[in-house]
């Protein structure tokens, strides 16, 4: 059976931290969807559109990953696309508190899907989508921040 899982986000914008987990996650899964979602609570900056040009520049040529886009609820998502496994990446211990309760209801709500967790790398905690879209609004320099495929037009 085909390992297949999915990576949620507002990807708004994508980041280094993103790009590291997709790729380590890369040994586990025979297929990764990266899922770019509607966040009613954030405040985004680059369209749905922008978002998945961005990510598909970084993984470009690679038939692991495809980016895909979702409305409603992950974990229904998650069984529209046969998806058993969704990948999570953690910086902090609060994200662990946050994406805990998130994957016990996901869990209790289909008993067929399990959420993976991968640990940033040290580099990386401190970056975050927020933090980069407030740097990009204010004409600062990302480049540390994102992938160095991704070209951002603003």
């Amino acid at each position: 059976m085909e390992k297949i899982a999915i990576f949620p986000g507002s990807f708004d914008p994508f980041t280094v931290g993103h790009e590291s987990i997709v790729n380590r996650a890369q040994v586990l899964f025979d297929k990764i969807y990266i899922a770019v979602g509607f966040n009613a609570q954030k405040d985004a900056l680059f369209s749905l559109e922008d978002r998945k040009e961005f990510i598909n520049q970084v993984f470009e040529g690679n038939p692991k990953i495809e980016v895909v886009h979702f409305e409603g609820l992950t974990i229904d998502f998650c069984k529209s696309m046969g998806a058993g496994y969704i990948l999570r990446g953690l910086r902090t211990a609060a994200d662990f508190e946050y994406e805990r309760a998130i994957a016990q209801v996901n869990k209790a709500m289909y008993d067929g899907i399990e959420t993976v967790f991968l640990l940033t790398m040290p580099e990386h905690t401190p970056v975050n989508s927020s933090i980069v879209r407030d740097i990009i609004r204010h004409g600062g320099d990302v480049s540390k921040f994102i992938p160095n495929k991704m070209k951002i037009k603003k």
